[in-house]
């Protein structure tokens, strides 16, 4: 049946629709931290559906909400009150951090940095744009005009003027050999003086930790540096916390607030985790920027009653279980694990990240040289041993993404790092 499915999955969707593994397997069904695929065959799933599944699988709590909610009305669109959607915005409002927050809700990421976008060059009048290199926000038009990421940059047509900033990646660039204090200094600098040779952007757009690229991310401070420059030429900032946000990195509930010394963000986008599965993304922004566009607008999926009602319980499970402190526990030993493997894998480069969110990089012994094909040696051999990883990396994509679901056990991270310490140790 899976043959079957491959073929008819190869006759009917696009070639550039990616399927990971040598043979393409078929997930049916989840529970916990773990999945099983049509041959029966069960894994420890340390990608949770590229970060979605934030929770657990098959979470009773969300289960149950969506089937209650089912069983009344799965959609109206937004031209009607919507009370699901009103009690998660007010939460969502809450905890952002943004005063006089306004929440819109959308499908994915993707749409939620479009608005985001929509929102900054409609407020600023301008099409101006600041990204971070080795940077992916999304598969839209828009979202791929500003992608600092070539393996995800099909076109280089653009609504936008995207200008390029130092600042994303820590152990590479001509910055790579300073200090924490004298990197983000320099990468003010670059900043600086890239303002002085453009029209005033709009915004500056940036993941706090780069998801596609790697996760990778700069040291703790340098958005707020980068904040105090923005200000002083009224460039909003948009902080993309599709992947980082609702307390994955285990530190902090959102990535931003590793740089919060100047303020919240004017704008944050959202999506993936907080619907553990369902398709929920959103735009949290000031209420004078939200309130700007002088047109119609609607979302005819964005907000609909069954995904709100799987995101409000997701979101109580995660904070009545403290899964962001359990994001920081177990996400800590895992790391040092990995790292007390990585000391003896030489195609090991780099072991980085904080909480359930980690990055091992590859490259070819004695080198910086990105080896990819080492990459999908291990995420097969992975497989072979019973876990599902991602891979990721601006640099040919050559690193590994670990990111459980935040519920990951203190046995299961030992679990995992075992059968990863194999396939590493399995690498020539």
């Amino acid at each position: 049946m899976t043959d079957d499915l491959l073929g008819r999955h190869r006759s009917v969707l696009p070639d550039w629709l990616a399927l990971y593994y040598e043979e393409p397997l078929e997930i049916t069904h989840g529970e916990g931290r773990h999945v099983w695929d049509s041959d029966g065959n069960r894994y420890l799933d340390f990608f949770g559906g590229i970060l979605t599944t934030m929770t657990a699988h098959a979470l009773p709590e969300v289960t149950k909400a969506v089937t209650e909610q089912a069983g009344r009305i799965i959609h109206s669109s937004t031209l009607y009150l919507n009370r699901q959607m009103v009690e998660l915005a007010t939460r969502v409002a809450q905890l952002s951090g943004i005063p006089d927050a306004r929440v819109f809700f959308t499908t994915s990421g993707t749409e939620a940095n479009d608005t985001a976008l929509l929102l900054a060059t409609t407020y600023r009048r301008g099409n101006t744009v600041l990204a971070m290199r080795n940077s992916y926000h999304g598969r839209s038009f828009g979202a791929v005009g500003l992608t600092g990421n070539r393996a995800w940059s099909p076109t280089s047509l653009s609504p936008l003027q995207t200008l390029y900033v130092h600042g994303g990646v820590r152990t590479r660039g001509p910055y790579a050999s300073l200090d924490d204090d004298d990197f983000i200094a320099a990468c003010v600098d670059d900043l600086k003086d890239l303002l002085g040779h453009t029209r005033p952007p709009a915004a500056l757009i940036a993941e706090p930790v780069q998801g596609v690229g790697g996760f990778t991310s700069p040291p703790d401070g340098l958005y707020a540096a980068f904040r105090e420059v923005l200000n002083a030429h009224g460039v909003l900032w948009i902080s993309d916390e599709v992947q980082t946000g609702w307390g994955r990195t285990g530190d902090h509930f959102w990535g931003w607030q590793a740089h919060a010394q100047s303020g919240p963000p004017d704008i944050v986008t959202f999506a993936k985790g907080i619907g553990n599965g369902m398709s929920i993304g959103g735009v949290v922004a000031r209420a004078e920027i939200m309130n700007c566009l002088d047109a119609n607008s609607i979302s005819t999926f964005g907000g609909t009653q069954v995904t709100m009602a799987a995101g409000l319980a997701n979101l109580t499970y995660l904070l009545e279980h403290d899964l962001q402190g359990n994001a920081r526990r177990v996400g800590g030993l895992l790391i040092e694990r990995l790292r007390a493997v990585a000391a003896q894998v030489p195609a090991v480069r780099e072991v980085r990240g904080r909480g359930l969110m980690i990055g091992v990089e590859l490259t070819k012994p004695g080198t910086d040289e990105a080896d990819p094909q080492a990459a999908s040696a291990v995420l097969e051999a992975a497989r072979r041993g019973g876990l599902l990883i991602g891979k990721g990396g601006g640099h040919n994509t050559s690193a590994l993404r670990i990111a459980p679901p935040l519920s990951l056990t203190v046995a299961e991270a030992e679990e995992g790092a075992a059968i990863l310490e194999r396939a590493l140790r399995s690498l020539p």
